[in-house]
């Protein structure tokens, strides 16, 4: 009992820290061209069909139950990443499964646009709620590649390993990590750009493959002298790419933030503090299925999806 409500009147804030909730002002930056001149216009517009009682954070949650749905759904028909691998002896999911994914997915976006919109509408933006957003979020930096990797299943001729998709999910979440470290040194978040392009990739690749099958992606894409490139290959190194783009921004806004002197003009322990927990997360995360004594990650690589995911979740906030 005594420990109990030493855990029940444990003070995890500082009076200053609680301070802070009222002095705190969300700044962010969205510069990408696919959102400025179509996604916002659209979120706009949008929002005012919302009545003003519909709590911004009720629109952060459903979103992200959307993006949960297809990973349920993905989980039940495809746990192991074989039915679309067009390998003797699976079966393939379900063709009103990739609507439904696409649907979800847009839904999940379109949500995630407008809760801030919707919280400056009433008046009621705030630190708490950011965090809500962005705690989310990070989940479901899990969420996108791990669904997107039942389109090609592990398939050994037109896919790839689930080793090779599972640093694919790493380097998901150190861009999601360093936009934020980011954040946490020059006081605003660059909203990178890459965000916007996933999603409607992965909206357009789920209608795709609902319209014309997952057996249309089972090609090479040629590449003259240089050969041929499965179509698997080929979305690894667009996620690759569409994640890393971000880091040489990162690295300009934050030199530039100390240089110029309008960032929060940390100390450099104090900047590179949150660091430490992730790169801990990262080595970890790293050595564990190369260790592993029974090859979880070719056994179960959905379990290590998710697992990673959700320890990045709770290290990320």
């Amino acid at each position: 009992m005594q420990r109990l409500w030493r855990l029940l009147h444990w003070r995890y804030l500082t009076r200053e820290q609680i301070n802070g909730f009222d002095n705190y002002k969300y700044s962010a930056i969205d510069t990408s061209p696919l959102s400025q001149y179509v996604m916002h216009p659209f979120w706009n517009w949008l929002v005012k069909f919302f009545p003003r009682w519909f709590a911004p954070n009720l629109m952060t949650f459903l979103g992200f139950l959307f993006s949960v749905m297809n990973l349920v759904l993905l989980s039940y028909y495809d746990w192991n990443f074989d039915a679309s691998s067009g390998e003797e002896g699976t079966t393939p999911i379900p063709k009103w499964v990739w609507l439904s994914a696409a649907i979800n997915i847009f839904l999940a976006y379109t949500l995630d646009g407008i809760d801030g919109k919707q919280a400056r509408r009433i008046g009621l933006s705030g630190p708490l709620g950011e965090l809500f957003d962005h705690g989310l979020d990070s989940y479901t930096a899990m969420i996108i590649p791990t669904c997107l990797y039942s389109i090609f299943g592990r398939s050994r001729l037109y896919s790839v390993r689930p080793m090779r998709m599972y640093y694919v999910c790493l380097t998901v979440y150190f861009n999601f990590f360093v936009s934020h470290w980011e954040k946490y040194n020059t006081g605003v978040l660059y909203l990178p750009w890459g965000y916007d392009v996933s999603m409607w990739g992965s909206t357009a690749m789920y209608l795709f493959t609902w319209w014309a099958g997952f057996e249309r992606w089972k090609f090479a894409l040629p590449l003259g002298p240089l050969g041929s490139l499965p179509m698997g290959n080929v979305m690894e190194a667009v996620l690759h790419v569409s994640a890393m783009a971000n880091l040489p921004l990162v690295v300009i806004n934050v030199y530039n933030s100390y240089v110029k002197r309008t960032g929060r003009m940390l100390s450099v322990w104090e900047a590179v503090r949150p660091m430490w927990p992730f790169v801990t997360y990262f080595v970890l995360l790293l050595l564990w299925p190369f260790l592993s004594p029974n090859d979880i990650m070719e056994r179960d690589p959905r379990a290590m999806f998710m697992l990673s995911g959700t320890i990045f979740s709770n290290v990320s906030h």
